[in-house]
């Protein structure tokens, strides 16, 4: 039997063939989550003019310290009427025009006022509480860079900068199908023998996240034409995942009929724990991706293989998994000969730092075990244990 491929090497073949779709305008209001595949640059300077960092009393600096007669309160979105004259001030509220003429700010804390005179106390630097035009950025200047997914504090920034619509990748389009005669739906009887299919709920929500619509199929049985329709549907989209029937089990049809239907398989099993036997190919742009039906198998499959194949489909920089440091709260075997992804939950060290505690039952088919599981720690391959303390990488589970 061929020697299996390393995780490595079957992400690279994986995203080799991940090319990305085209890029479409999207309005800045609909863009959440989506990745930019061209930089977006600034529409005026941020702030487009001086304003004032604090409320408090716009002033020339070389009048401090003094008392000076209040000539004008300025609010914001609204300047001042004339320039402010030597020997003056105006009241300012945050984010305000600074006046012509001006040149500091001091806090209102920091003055007694009444009667339209402020007493400052102190002398005042040039510039102080003073936000300059272009401070920010300029106008023509990068805001986002492309290949960035699109979050709360991108957005704010494209809105503050007067970006109203950005370049971004195309949504994949993408289809689950959950295989097996023994699947039946939640909330229905079962007959002995059959389980409740979850895959099909798991996939969608993870490819949701991904930023990929998605059509779930109806679970098939184990039956060839079941299988060539359904499979022949899902190949119609930008990303087909199925689950089950990847194996060599005389039931396990998917990649048999997939072939018929025209996919060339690049790999087939992988050096992984859990999740060997996960295959991956391809017609034309479709990418066509075969997950292990056991649940937890499906689950990490999905984060290693297909999230970074749709992140890479919508042009993103980085689409391989984002693995944080932290260190083992309890020893953990290693596999000799495959990379292994453990389920575990996070918490905080005594110095701050993540601590990961594997879940008891690290069996592919225990999903309800890894509804306790915020983490997956990745064990490279080799021989013995881990000690409690060792450092590790993770993956964060949403």
């Amino acid at each position: 039997m061929a020697e299996l491929l390393t995780l490595e090497e079957a992400q690279r073949l994986v995203l080799e063939r991940a090319t990305p779709l085209p890029a479409e305008p999207v309005p800045l209001e609909r863009a959440a989550g989506r990745v930019l595949v061209e930089a977006a640059r600034a529409v005026v300077d941020l702030p487009p003019f001086p304003s004032s960092a604090m409320d408090g009393f716009a002033v020339r600096a070389s009048d401090t310290p003094a008392s000076l007669p209040v000539v004008f309160r300025v609010a914001a979105g609204r300047p001042a009427p004339q320039p402010l004259q030597p020997g003056e001030a105006m009241g300012i509220a945050t984010g305000g025009v600074i006046p012509e003429g001006a040149d500091a700010v001091i806090p209102i804390e920091y003055v007694v006022d009444r009667d339209n005179e402020v007493e400052i106390g102190e002398a005042v630097k040039t510039g102080e509480n003073v936000r300059p035009q272009g401070g920010d950025l300029r106008a023509g200047d990068e805001v986002v860079a492309a290949g960035t997914r699109l979050g709360p504090a991108q957005l704010g920034a494209l809105a503050a900068a007067g970006v109203a619509e950005v370049a971004c990748g195309a949504v994949p389009r993408a289809a689950v199908l959950a295989t097996g005669t023994e699947l039946r739906r939640p909330g229905e009887p079962l007959a002995p023998g059959e389980v409740y299919e979850a895959n099909g709920l798991i996939l969608e929500a993870q490819l949701r996240s991904a930023g990929a619509s998605v059509e779930r199929l109806a679970a098939v049985a184990d039956d060839e034409d079941a299988h060539r329709d359904a499979l022949a549907r899902g190949l119609e989209h930008d990303v087909l995942v199925t689950s089950g029937g990847v194996s060599v089990g005389p039931h396990d049809l998917v990649r048999a009929i997939e072939a018929e239907l025209g996919v060339d398989e690049v790999f087939w099993r992988v050096a992984v724990k859990p999740g060997k036997p996960v295959s991956f190919g391809v017609r034309g742009r479709t990418l066509v991706f075969g997950l292990p039906g056991n649940p937890v198998s499906s689950l990490v499959g999905f984060e290693l293989f297909v999230r970074p194949a749709v992140l890479a489909l919508q042009g993103h920089a980085d689409p391989l998994p984002p693995y944080e440091p932290g260190r083992l709260a309890a020893a953990a075997k290693r596999n000799a000969v495959r990379d292994q992804l453990v389920r575990a939950r996070t918490r905080a060290g005594d110095d701050g730092a993540v601590e990961l505690e594997p879940l008891a039952g690290q069996e592919s088919h225990m999903i309800a075990r890894a509804a306790g599981a915020d983490a997956l720690v990745f064990l490279p391959r080799g021989e013995g244990e881990l000690a409690a303390g060792s450092p590790v990488r993770y993956l964060r589970l949403a």
